[in-house]
């Protein structure tokens, strides 16, 4: 899938059991690989990193074999995904140890943009005695690695580099090995530098290791020094500046369960910050190894209510008001710190997240995207070195926009939390898969759209009439889908755009400034409902609509309509296509007969002189044309309310439609 439409969110309720952690996944399955024993892993993190990392092992040799039921594993049957989502469901393995060294001594190994593989096996690797070759994806290839390289070096390893200095792809040689003079590396740049070092160092024989400058991400050493010991090895540790791994071989703990990612956390505790309902996240609480569990702690400074136990936490918007802004060092929470910044559009006053550098050299510039991405919805955002300061976005004007992701599952994941703003666009949202496959499904089923009402049917069937006063009636939006490609048309040419220009029509449909009303169309402020019926303008909302690139933007430019507290939606494919989930469908019909005398009234009430015979054949025909059409052809959807209007007036029409939807929509919609 190339992009994902999300809706304008009103609410979110519910609970979601957490995928499991990838820092903890990544890190146990390369100790249970290294280790002596048969390894049970539960729960492990099924995502492309971790897939990454389990190629790469067994490329070295490694046994590894997936337990397909609980009881292969000889565990009780609901046991197996405890800490994990359904559809989310952990993998559960048995890896047999190679004891210290890796079978095969020379490979080619691909990570992708998987730091947390590439990281860890650069240091196990290059104490192996082995030739090896790291590569990953043109990103992998641009986030720093030097310092890494640096340390290890001072123990002897032989890497090269096979393209820019200090960064991947990287050649590993078999060297001579001696870690006894303590080794000293950046804590600036990336916590991984140093998590691989302390898992690394048991293989050549124990050493010790001094951090140069501030430790950033403490919490995710944390979590290297609880897998190392879950593995028999015990680090020690002076403060955050040195530490000293003895001599020693991992050994298996026969079984280790991967707890939920604190990470993924945060964006459920977030849509249970903003959205009026309680939203649980099941699997991390307060006995987690992982700082990221902190996030908490930061909604609840923004005036979120936070309930949590052993394996739980709940998160509420605050009791009356807007969330607060807030100013925080989130050296603790890197990964989570980022959840905040699209929270922060609808906070009360500025937020500003500090000691954020290390965003920089992550699965993409960070700091940059986030604060581009942030813009386009109409925020207003300072970019430092290592900070952001994000202020406020008033109520209902967020602006709909397309957001880019860079390949960055935490990019599409954040900002679909602005959907409580505004109808998104997010290109590339398959890239969650890094983490959390299925994280849009989960976020569906938790958060409740803004209501749709479609109404479809044949021309003059009283569709445009009955849907703009039904609108009315509910004081919601209004979208007369079959003028936009008119409006195209319109605005394109005024704006100096040829018809078969794509790319810049595509551009012009994507930013049409309309409004529809019950007997009115505004572009730009002006009433244009007469222009768009002009000979030329429909000759050219014809050209227009053959392009792929211009359906494509107005595909989202519908969506876009669908703003609080409601939209009513008229014209063809509304609801097979564009709005499939809407509460109510209405298909509209009529009589060709009453159709025709219904068109030669209207013409004759505007001057305009119409004969009744040549009105009928020619709505005859345009009904075969329409049902024929490849593209959106004239059909009543399967779950659509069939409504004749032969006989009723537009009053009568109207009512019976209200009826229907009223039933189905949330309260606080209705008036």
């Amino acid at each position: 899938m190339d992009f994902i439409d999300l809706p304008q969110c009103m609410g979110a309720n519910g609970s979601v059991r957490l995928p499991g952690s990838k820092s903890i996944s990544n890190r146990v399955l390369l100790l249970a690989a290294l280790a002596d024993g048969e390894t049970e892993v539960r729960d492990l993190l099924s995502s492309d990193d971790t897939a990454r990392m389990l190629d790469a092992l067994r490329t070295l040799g490694v046994d590894i074999g997936e337990v397909e039921s609980a009881a292969d594993a000889g565990m009780p049957a609901d046991g197996i995904v405890a800490g994990s989502a359904a559809g989310c469901a952990g993998k559960l393995l048995r890896i047999r140890g190679v004891g210290g060294s890796f079978p095969v001594r020379e490979a080619d190994l691909h990570l992708g943009n998987a730091g947390t593989a590439f990281r860890p096996l650069t240091a196990a690797l290059a104490f192996a005695g082995g030739n090896y070759r790291l590569s990953g994806t043109p990103r992998m290839h641009e986030r720093p690695i030097g310092d890494l390289v640096d340390a290890l070096r001072q123990a002897g390893a032989e890497i090269d580099y096979l393209g820019n200095e200090g960064y991947p792809p990287l050649a590993i040689r078999p060297a001579k090995i001696d870690a006894s003079r303590t080794i000293s590396v950046r804590g600036d740049v990336s916590s991984q530098f140093l998590s691989s070092l302390l898992m690394a160092l048991p293989l050549a024989g124990g050493g010790s290791i001094e951090v140069v400058g501030e430790l950033i991400s403490q919490p995710y050493i944390d979590i290297t020094l609880a897998t190392m010991r879950r593995f028999g090895v015990v680090p020690h540790s002076e403060g955050k500046s040195r530490f000293e791994v003895l001599a020693a071989t991992y050994r298996s703990p026969r079984v280790v369960h991967v707890e939920g990612d604190a990470s993924a956390a945060s964006y459920f505790l977030a849509l249970g910050a903003l959205a009026g309902g309680t939203v649980r996240v099941d699997g991390v609480g307060s006995d987690s190894v992982q700082g990221d569990v902190r996030f908490a702690d930061a909604l609840a400074l923004m005036g979120a209510r936070i309930s949590m136990g052993e394996n739980w936490i709940e998160a509420a918007p605050p009791a009356a008001g807007r969330l607060r802004g807030i100013t925080l060092d989130c050296n603790h929470i890197p990964d989570a710190a980022m959840t905040l910044a699209p929270l922060a559009l609808f906070a009360d006053g500025p937020t500003t997240l500090r000691n954020i550098g290390s965003w920089r050299v992550k699965e993409t510039d960070r700091l940059t995207a986030m604060a581009t991405e942030l813009r386009k919805l109409g925020a207003e955002v300072e970019e430092g070195v290592d900070y952001l300061q994000i202020k406020p976005v008033l109520p209902g004007s967020l602006r709909p926009a397309t957001i880019d992701t860079y390949d960055d599952h935490r990019m599409a994941m954040c900002f679909s939390l602005a959907a409580f703003g505004t109808p998104l666009r997010i290109n590339d949202p398959g890239c969650v898969a890094k983490t959390f496959p299925d994280y849009f499904s989960h976020f569906a089923a938790l958060t409740q759209a803004v209501p749709v009402i479609d109404i479809d049917g044949p021309s003059a069937s009283g569709k445009g009439t009955v849907a703009a006063r039904v609108a009315a009636a509910l004081g919601w939006n209004y979208l007369d889908s079959g003028a936009l490609y008119r409006l195209t048309a319109l605005a394109a040419h005024r704006a100096g755009v040829a018809w078969n220009d794509e790319p810049r029509v595509a551009a012009v449909a994507a930013g049409l400034d309309v409004v529809f009303g019950v007997d009115s169309i505004l572009l730009a402020g002006e009433e244009v409902g007469e222009a768009i019926r002009s000979e030329e303008i429909s000759s050219g909302a014809s050209q227009v609509a053959a392009l792929p690139a211009v359906r494509t933007a107005l595909l989202f430019r519908q969506r876009a309509f669908r703003r609080a507290p409601g939209l009513v939606a008229d014209g063809r494919d509304m609801a097979s296509v564009v709005f499939t989930d809407a509460v109510s469908k209405v298909f509209l019909t009529a009589s060709v007969e009453a159709r025709a005398e219904r068109r030669y009234k209207q013409l004759i009430s505007k001057g305009i002189a119409a004969k009744l015979q040549p009105l009928l054949q020619e709505m005859r025909e345009r009904d075969e044309r329409d049902r024929g059409r490849s593209v959106a052809p004239l059909l009543q959807s399967a779950d659509a309310r069939l409504l004749d209007t032969t006989e009723l007036s537009i009053e009568a029409a109207v009512a019976q439609v209200l009826a229907w939807a009223r039933p189905l929509l949330p309260a606080q919609t209705c008036r």
